[in-house]
C-alpha cells in the first residue's frame, strides 16, 4: 500500500481553506465604474490596481481634462470605468474621464435642482456665445446669458467683432448657474447673469438717484458709456461724459476701467449715469475768472465753415465766429488762424447759464481807416456754441444714419 504524505495532506487542507476564505474574484463589466488605486505613473498614462486582482490601464486621452494631472501619485484612490480588457497585455482599458462625466453629470442635476453657483472656464467661442467642456461634456453659456460686464456691446452688432470680444473672455473664470440640462448631458446650459441675480436685486433694493458708485466701463458706444457695479449696469449718455463736447466717448474710458458715477435717473430696466456732474461745472467756474470785456488767451482747437474754436478750460469751446475775424473779408479762416494755435482774443458775449460765449480777434485789432468802429459791439440772440458744435456733428452724421434707419427696414 502506498504511504500516504502526512505534510502533502495538511498543504492540501490549508490551501483550501485560504480559497474558500479568499474573496470571489468578479471580473469587472464593461461600462462599469469601479474604485483602485494608481499603481504607477508613466508619461502620460495610468497604471491602477483594481482590487488586487486586476490591473488596468488608462491611457492619456481617457484621463479628462478636469484632472490636475501633475497631483497624481501612486497609492492614491481612483474611480476608473470600465472600456475594455487587452488580452494581449492583460489589462483592463479603463477610463479616468467618463468615470468623471458621470460624476459631473451628477453635480450638474444636483446644481440645477439646488441653484448652486459653480465655477466653470469656456474653451471655445462662437457668436451666439461660449462653449464649456467638462470632460467631453458640452455645456453652453449664451450671449443672452452673460452679465453686462462680459456681453459683447458692439457698435451695429457686428458679428466678427462679437466673435472677437467672445474670444477673448475664454481665460475668464465665470460663476454660473445650471439653467437646463437633460438626463444624457446633451443639451447642458449656464447662466452668469443667474448666478448674479441675488445680488442684482439686493442692490436695485438700496440704490437711490443721486447715489455715487464706482463700477467698471463694460462698454463703449458712440452714445455713451456703459458701467456695470454690483451685478447692475447703467450707461452714461454722451452727454453725461464730460462738461464739454463729447463727440468720441472712446477719448475719456476704456473698457475695464474703474470710473465713479452718479445715478441721475432709476427704473427697474434702467439706469442712468453721470461722469460729468461730479466735476465742477466749467462754465461757473469761468464765470469766476472772466467777464464780457476781457481778453483770453487759448489754443485754437478746430475750424469750421463759420468760425474757429478755441479751447478753454474745462474743455469749454469758445468760437471766433467767421465776422469775428478779422475788419477785412475772410475768403479762408485758415489765413488767418491755425489748429494748435495758442491766440488772444476779446469776450463780446458771455452768460454762462445759456453756455453762451463768443469771442473776437478783430476787437483787439486797429480798424482800418474809413472803417467805422462801433461803440458797442451787436450780438445776435441765436443758439449757444453748443448748439452749433452739436448741428454740426449732427450734419456729419445724416448719411450714416440714413443708412442705418434703411438698413433696420430692410430687416
Amino acid at each position: 500500500m502506498p504511504v500516504k504524505n502526512a505534510k502533502s495532506d495538511a498543504e492540501l487542507t490549508l490551501f483550501q481553506e485560504l480559497f474558500e476564505k479568499s474573496p470571489e474574484i468578479q471580473y469587472p463589466k464593461e461600462g462599469e465604474v469601479i474604485s483602485g488605486t494608481i499603481e504607477k505613473i508613466e508619461k502620460k498614462n495610468i497604471l491602477v490596481n483594481v482590487n488586487n486582482q486586476f490591473t488596468g490601464l488608462v491611457v492619456s486621452k481617457e484621463l479628462g481634462n478636469s484632472v490636475d494631472f501633475d497631483a497624481l501619485e501612486g497609492g492614491q484612490p481612483i474611480d476608473v470605468m470600465v472600456l475594455g480588457d487587452s488580452i494581449e497585455r492583460g489589462l483592463l482599458i479603463l477610463s479616468l474621464k467618463r468615470a468623471n462625466q458621470i460624476k459631473s453629470l451628477n453635480a450638474l442635476n444636483s446644481n440645477f435642482e439646488s441653484g448652486e453657483v459653480m465655477t466653470v472656464r469656456a474653451s471655445e467661442a462662437n457668436k451666439w456665445g461660449l462653449l464649456v467642456d467638462i470632460d467631453g461634456l458640452k455645456g453652453f453659456i449664451p450671449v443672452s446669458q452673460l452679465t453686462p460686464l462680459h456681453y459683447p456691446r458692439v457698435e451695429g452688432a457686428d458679428p466678427e467683432k462679437i466673435l472677437e470680444h467672445l474670444e477673448s473672455l475664454l481665460t475668464v473664470d465665470f460663476k454660473v448657474r445650471v439653467i437646463n440640462v437633460d438626463d444624457g448631458g446633451k443639451k447642458i446650459i449656464f447662466s452668469e447673469k443667474a448666478a448674479m441675480e441675488e445680488q442684482r436685486t439686493k442692490a436695485l433694493e438700496t440704490l437711490k438717484q443721486g447715489d455715487v458708485v464706482e463700477g467698471v466701463v463694460s462698454g463703449i458706444l458712440s452714445y455713451g458709456l456703459f458701467v456695470t457695479f454690483d451685478g447692475l449696469e447703467g450707461l452714461v449718455h454722451v452727454s453725461e461724459i464730460d462738461w464739454g463736447h463729447v463727440n468720441n466717448p472712446g477719448k475719456f474710458a476704456k473698457v475695464g476701467m474703474k470710473v465713479k458715477v452718479k445715478v441721475i435717473w432709476l427704473d427697474s430696466e434702467k439706469i442712468s449715469l453721470s461722469i460729468k456732474q461730479l466735476k465742477d461745472n466749467p462754465w461757473d467756474v469761468l464765470s469766476k475768472k472772466v467777464k464780457t470785456g476781457d481778453t483770453i488767451k487759448a489754443p485754437i482747437s478746430r475750424i469750421s465753415q463759420f468760425g474757429a474754436f478755441m479751447d478753454l478750460d474745462g474743455g469749454i469751446q469758445g468760437l471766433i465766429h467767421l465776422s469775428e475775424i478779422s475788419h477785412g473779408v475772410v475768403k479762408d479762416i485758415r489765413e488767418h488762424v491755425k489748429v494748435g494755435e495758442e491766440v488772444t482774443a476779446k469776450i463780446i458775449n458771455f452768460e454762462p447759464q445759456k453756455k453762451r460765449i463768443g469771442l473776437s480777434l478783430k476787437a483787439l485789432q486797429e480798424a482800418p481807416k474809413g472803417v467805422k468802429e462801433e461803440t458797442k459791439v451787436k450780438v445776435k440772440d441765436g443758439p449757444s456754441e453748443e448748439d452749433k458744435i452739436d448741428a454740426e456733428v449732427a450734419e456729419k452724421k445724416k448719411p450714416a444714419a440714413k443708412k442705418a434707419s434703411e438698413e433696420t427696414e430692410e430687416k
